[in-house]
């Protein structure tokens, strides 16, 4: 409620009613909060189950290349074809601190398709290569 202290009854108000403004901004911040998970998601692949593996939490500077059970290719979560990963990988690496690709094979995935990209990658002077699988009891503390 508003309250006019001296001044004549009915004049114009300048105050500024910040009302609207709070509601837009709340369902501004719901619909943010709702979406954001969905964005994250990256490519469906069941990983392989390993009882010596160690947690390595995933990070926006990682450079991931997935191979789903059909065979699909992507990097950094983007869909490529067999010709275009290893440029794709390069220009991903450039910059970056850590020259390691993180190889995500669905388990689904023939065996010879995940060391046909690893040749592919050590060819074209990528050494560090790194297989991601499942930890045998599930993964502590969000690694892959």
């Amino acid at each position: 409620m508003a309250m006019d202290v001296g001044g004549a009854k009915g004049g114009v108000k300048s105050d500024i009613n910040v009302t609207p403004l709070v509601d837009v901004m709340l369902v501004l911040l719901i619909i943010m909060m709702v979406i954001a998970p969905m964005l994250q998601q990256g490519v469906p692949v069941e990983l392989p189950v390993a009882v010596n593996s160690s947690d390595k939490p995933d990070t926006s500077d990682q450079t991931i290349v997935n191979i789903d059970r059909q065979g699909e290719l992507y990097v950094n979560s983007l869909p490529v074809t067999e010709a275009q990963v290893v440029d794709r990988v390069k220009t991903a690496l450039e910059g970056k601190k850590e020259h390691i690709v993180y190889l995500k094979g669905d388990k689904e995935t023939p065996y010879g398709q995940i060391m046909k990209m690893m040749d592919a990658l050590r060819a074209s002077q990528i050494e560090s290569v790194a297989l991601i699988t499942e930890r045998a009891g599930g993964n502590k503390g969000g690694g892959k």
